[in-house]
């Protein structure tokens, strides 16, 4: 196994966006440019560009995708910094050797509910496949519905069952284009590693105690949108448990926190590892 350095750029400009995670001559970060991602202010409907999006306080429901991804960041000293009504959000990048660690500090009044994803758009071929610790509770939502032997039950939120095939359904293998889109959200998951050939990405997330830690699967395999669908695979390490922050305030938490939350000291802190390496003699380790 090699270990590569990893390279981060981001557009501060265009709500802190990652725009490049690039490692031995690999970019890992799928592209979709749209000439209305440079105009889009709080409350516009998502575009989607690609790359890596910061979503906060939310990922699905208002405002789309959050707010944090349609503001305008700015630099100080060695950290990014996004400075909001509801929240003030602090990023540092540090390329540390063998692993390239981003750490996150956000300042709301305490109490202060949210949803954090690092919404990464991955360039993947039709084998990649995404491992992490069989039987891990992973959530379907609605619009899995339909690939499904058994009904929806009326009003669920969402369904609960075992990695890597919730619910009968197979997620790890990330697939050709076949018409279909679903999301995905692998429950208190701290840490995954997408397979692409020889390639790796290990993606491991840190929060302090109590904090929920997942990760978001969007499978799109050209079932979305509607009008002029297109393959998008987005693996999304995450503070939370549900895609919608109003699904939180209105559902009971009976398996834990379904949202993030910030403590008494009103600061919330948490870390995103990431670790390219690559297997030179074999197309990657067994799962």
């Amino acid at each position: 196994m090699v270990t590569h350095p990893l390279h981060i750029a981001t557009d501060l400009a265009h709500g802190g966006r990652w725009t490049s995670l690039r490692a031995a001559g690999r970019e890992w970060l799928w592209h979709r440019p749209d000439p209305a991602r440079a105009g889009v202010r709080p409350g516009d409907a998502f575009v989607d560009a690609g790359g890596l999006e910061e979503c906060l306080p939310t990922v699905r429901g208002l405002p789309d995708h959050g707010d944090a991804w349609s503001r305008p960041w700015h630099r100080s000293g060695e950290d990014d910094l996004l400075v909001t009504p509801d929240y003030t959000l602090r990023r540092r990048i540090a390329h540390n050797s063998p692993t390239t660690t981003v750490s996150y500090e956000l300042r709301a009044t305490p109490g202060y509910r949210f949803l954090w994803a690092a919404h990464a758009l991955l360039d993947l071929s039709p084998a990649a496949r995404l491992l992490a610790p069989a039987g891990t509770p992973t959530r379907l939502f609605p619009e899995a519905a339909e690939l499904l032997a058994a009904p929806w039950p009326p009003g669920a939120r969402y369904r609960t069952g075992p990695w890597p095939a919730p619910c009968g359904l197979p997620l790890e293998r990330l697939g050709p284009a076949d018409g279909t889109a679903v999301g995905a959200i692998l429950t208190d998951c701290p840490s995954v590693t997408v397979q692409d050939g020889a390639d790796q990405l290990t993606l491991t997330l840190r929060a302090e105690a109590g904090t929920p830690c997942s990760v978001a699967l969007w499978r799109n395999l050209g079932g979305f949108p509607a009008t002029a669908p297109y393959r998008s695979i987005g693996v999304e390490p995450m503070l939370g448990r549900v895609f919608d922050l109003a699904e939180v305030e209105a559902g009971a938490e009976d398996t834990g926190p379904d949202a993030a939350t910030v403590p008494a000291s009103g600061v919330l802190r948490w870390e995103l590892d990431l670790t390219a390496t690559s297997h030179p003699d074999q197309e990657g380790p067994p799962a």
